[in-house]
């Protein structure tokens, strides 16, 4: 198993308790059809494990196979700018077949953000650096595509697409961390 070389910071978009006894972080890009698989598992884990889980997304846009997905990386960190990255980030998801900065605009304005702003700072790049940082934190941490996980740090290569299997790991790794505190 692979680390995650970059650890979780104030910087991330963090779902959750900071300090909860698993961080799960995915390396994802909002244009790939796995991860969009992926996205109603993950809100799974978080229904099921409650405050025992904090989720971290981090943008990994396969720009070359995905034309959108580096401005849709930058539309939710516009979004995120106005606090609504994780509505952002759902509806992305959940609308992964138009992402045109047409689309992108009509999301902002349903998301009632400040669409002028939001425009402005898409048009300006604003936030290209930060989806960049994202991408070299995920090749430094030997993701190669995506979706890509990490459990406490530790790159998950079991199963995700069996949602069972992949609360059952995230499950197993809230025992451990329980276990590990309680040695002290």
């Amino acid at each position: 198993m692979s680390p995650l070389v970059i650890p979780v910071s104030e910087r991330d978009h963090i779902a959750g308790s900071f300090d909860a006894p698993v961080v799960l972080v995915e390396y994802g890009d909002f244009e790939c059809p796995y991860c969009r698989r992926a996205h109603p598992i993950v809100k799974a884990a978080q229904r099921a494990l409650g405050k025992e889980l904090a989720f971290v997304f981090r943008h990994f846009p396969l720009a070359e196979i995905h034309r959108h997905a580096t401005q849709a990386a930058e539309a939710a960190e516009a979004a995120g700018a106005q606090g609504k990255f994780w509505p952002m980030h759902d509806t992305l998801y959940e609308h992964q077949d138009a992402l045109e900065v047409e689309d992108l605009l009509n999301y902002a304005g349903t998301l009632e953000l400040d669409v002028t702003r939001f425009a402005r700072e898409l048009a300006h790049g604003e936030y290209l650096r930060k989806v960049r940082d994202d991408f070299r934190s995920g090749v430094r941490s030997g993701v190669n595509g995506t979706p890509t996980f990490f459990i406490n740090g530790q790159r998950y290569d079991g199963e995700w697409t069996d949602g069972a299997v992949f609360i059952a790991a995230l499950e197993q790794a809230a025992k451990l961390a329980h276990t590990e505190s309680a040695r002290g």
